[in-house]
């Protein structure tokens, strides 16, 4: 596999690091930490860390397809589909954060600027539903970038 060859591997890394970084601070997770252990007898921690799982899945899923759409791209190959699809996963990814339930997220607060109220908290799942989709939005991606 190309992606675990030394120079894609660490690109592959700091690309990961890079996304949970920018998502642990446009969803002000940090702010919520505190919160988490203040309330730690009430917080559902099944659904905690499986978004928390999802997040680090999506990051890895971005990473890798961000180094294999620059490999594609250097052979010359056209890959557009997978392009929009990791676009699509990545953006997704940073509207949800890290906990689309407790914290803020990127879609909620440019739909605030608009005046629009909204909440994953208000979907039937929190928002762990919408996690799982840009999952497989980017799994898709994966499959199609390693034809």
């Amino acid at each position: 596999m190309v992606i675990l060859k030394k120079p894609y591997l660490y690109w592959v890394i700091i690309i990961f690091l890079f996304y949970l970084f920018i998502s642990i601070l446009v969803s002000g997770f940090y702010n919520t930490i505190p919160l988490i252990i203040k309330y730690a007898k009430t917080v559902n921690w099944f659904k905690l860390i499986l978004s928390m799982l999802l997040t680090i899945v999506i990051g890895i899923l971005i990473a890798i397809n961000s180094v294999l759409i620059y490999i594609k791209f250097k052979e010359r190959k056209n890959c557009n589909k997978e392009i929009t699809l990791s676009g699509i996963g990545t953006v997704g990814g940073l509207a949800t954060g890290i906990c689309p339930l407790c914290v803020t997220g990127l879609f909620p607060l440019v739909l605030g600027l608009l005046g629009i109220s909204f909440s994953f908290a208000s979907l039937p799942f929190q928002g762990i539903e919408i996690q799982l989709l840009i999952a497989i939005i980017l799994f898709v991606s994966y499959v199609n970038l390693r034809r």
